[in-house]
């Protein structure tokens, strides 16, 4: 029953199936990415209230959304690391890292830049805004941590702890619009009841929630790659996959 599990502590065996999944996944991500877009931007109504400004949602909103799925992504594979001395999880959490603080600055910057015209300034100490900026804190902690040590084995193990502790800042930056009086506009898709939004803004909306997922899966397939062939160069299986 485990024994796919099991199959993750093989470096050739992941190496191998993130090598198969990442075409799929870059080709899923630009028809739904694509379809986002232009739904999205040109035929998605203004808002009666925003106009044409909330456009920036269909990037912002799924940034968000991916700077979350990605640390905690992060943390679980560290966990497993730690927990069942699966090495490949070292891997994954050190290529998952960078792609969640690239979508961490991306959701900072847009939310900025939606910012300025709606409240009037690019910058607030918004409880959603403060705690999106401690989780960028926590993915450049966790980047540094891990080159900081002599012994890579350490490094990685202590950039595990840091991400499984940074998990609090989680429910925080989700929950912040509900736990404390923000700026910041409320859940308006992930939420209980029917969502705030029209079909003909949701569903690019959403097909864009998809989309950065898949570009995420694709990406982060060849980080880990790259991440094998550097951990596992001295072995003979990786000098015959680099063989001209």
């Amino acid at each position: 029953m485990w024994t796919w599990f099991y199959k993750l502590a093989s470096p050739p065996y992941v190496y191998g199936v993130a090598a198969a999944l990442t075409r799929w996944f870059l080709v899923l991500a630009t028809v739904t990415i694509g379809y986002g877009l232009v739904a999205g931007l040109v035929f998605a109504p203004p808002d009666y209230q925003q106009g044409d400004a909330f456009r920036i949602i269909y990037v912002h909103a799924p940034s968000a959304w991916m700077s979350l799925f990605a640390y905690t992504t992060m943390a679980i594979a560290g966990a497993i690391a730690l927990i069942w001395r699966i090495k490949m999880g070292h891997a994954v959490a050190a290529a998952s890292a960078p792609i969640g603080a690239s979508f961490t600055l991306l959701a900072l910057v847009t939310g900025s830049l939606w910012g300025r015209p709606m409240w009037g300034t690019y910058w607030a100490w918004d409880p959603r805004l403060t705690s999106e900026l401690i989780l960028l804190f926590l993915y450049v902690g966790v980047m540094s941590l891990r080159p900081a040590f002599e012994d890579s084995g350490r490094g990685d193990r202590a950039a595990a702890l840091l991400g499984i502790v940074g998990l609090v800042n989680i429910p925080i930056v989700h929950y912040s619009v509900q736990w404390w009086n923000s700026l910041h506009q409320g859940a308006t898709v992930a939420k209980l009841g029917k969502p705030s939004m029209p079909g003909s803004m949701l569903w690019p909306l959403l097909s864009m929630l998809l989309g950065f997922m898949l570009f995420y899966g694709a990406v982060l397939c060849m980080r880990i790659r790259g991440e094998i062939l550097i951990r596992e160069r001295s072995s003979s299986w990786v000098r015959e996959v680099i063989k001209p």
